[in-house]
């Protein structure tokens, strides 16, 4: 308890300051489109109140979240994990959560594995599990983006434009690229790691024993990694089909709030291209450097619909899109995550 006592504070700074962080590029950006664009603050349109809407978008919520929860359980059952569903849907929020507070979402996997320990998974099989549930989001992402980028051509005809999608080409490149090594060469991973752990061992921040203790770690967690990755490649077709239906679902369900929201605002849509251009804002937030991919995705969707709807619609939009997919989940992940400290701190107690 000590321990935790000497750590919280410098945590609690660091949260509090990638909440404050979220916050200012979240609001700034919205605000930064309206100025450019000019324009009355806009007000709410009658529509987003009428109660048809606003069943339809709360049947969309429920939708969202249990795609992701079913996605990731379909993936466990895969790998011969039998983890309750009912326990996998405080992950969801605690995932949205954590990952939106931390640049390119790394707190989440540290969060997702850390969870599913606790639920009896091994480090490596939890870290396989979240990979892979990652991965088929990425796949199912990047390969039609190229596609969408030629036929929809958002920024046609400008210097911007073509250096976004050379960039975009390039770091989605190096991206799969660390994805296959890691599958297909975990040999050099593990090498990379027990190098990076001599560093502390050379400078005796650690002690031989606990070097060998870690080293010990990471090359059995490893091992369980691609025992599992192997297993998902030869298991149940049917839990892999599942799991990848679950994932199309997530997404299209995420691609489709910006459809919806501009409906509610009395905006014509052209539905398939609002998906393709809400898909590529999600490609272009995975590699977004700031927490939860604030002010970058209310940049790049804003630019990307910039010229198809009109200045005080895209704003509400921004907001609105924000709201649902991101900052109401983690408004319920705050309860979700505190409830589940607690309970685990009642637990440790007790032993």
């Amino acid at each position: 308890m000590s321990r935790i006592s000497r750590v919280l504070p410098q945590g609690q700074k660091r949260i509090l300051a990638s909440v404050l962080l979220f916050l200012a590029l979240s609001l700034a950006v919205p605000w930064i489109i309206h100025s450019r664009l000019g324009g009355e603050w806009p007000v709410l349109t009658l529509q987003v109140w009428w109660p048809g809407w606003m069943a339809v978008c709360v049947l969309m919520l429920l939708l969202y979240y249990l795609a992701d929860g079913l996605r990731l359980y379909f993936t466990l059952r895969v790998l011969k994990q039998r983890v309750p569903l009912t326990s996998l849907l405080p992950l969801v929020f605690l995932n949205l959560l954590v990952s939106n507070l931390t640049p390119m979402a790394t707190g989440g996997g540290i969060a997702q594995v850390w969870y599913l320990r606790r639920h009896g998974v091994h480090m490596g099989t939890a870290t396989a599990a979240t990979t892979l549930r990652t991965l088929q989001s990425v796949l199912l992402i990047f390969l039609p983006v190229p596609l969408l980028i030629i036929w929809l051509n958002p920024l046609a005809g400008t210097g911007f434009g073509e250096t976004l999608e050379v960039t975009l080409a390039l770091v989605a490149g190096v991206y799969l690229l660390f994805f296959y090594i890691l599958f297909r060469h975990v040999r050099w991973v593990i090498a990379t790691l027990e190098l990076l752990l001599r560093l502390p061992a050379h400078f005796n921040w650690i002690s031989t024993t606990r070097l060998g203790y870690w080293r010990f770690k990471i090359r059995r967690e490893m091992i369980r990694f691609v025992t599992a990755m192997n297993l998902f490649l030869r298991g149940d077709p049917i839990y892999i089909m599942l799991s990848l239906a679950f994932t199309a679902v997530f997404l299209l369900t995420l691609f489709s709030f910006p459809a919806l929201i501009l409906v509610g605002l009395g905006q014509g849509i052209d539905y398939f291209e609002t998906l393709g251009l809400t898909s590529m804002t999600t490609f272009v937030m995975y590699f977004a450097p700031t927490p939860g991919a604030a002010g970058v995705a209310e940049g790049a969707l804003g630019t990307l619909f910039s010229d198809r709807v009109s200045a005080s619609n895209l704003v509400l939009m921004i907001l609105l899109w924000r709201f649902l997919t991101i900052h109401q989940g983690m408004l319920i992940g705050v309860p979700v995550t505190l409830h589940i400290l607690l309970r685990g701190h009642a637990n440790a107690k007790r032993q």
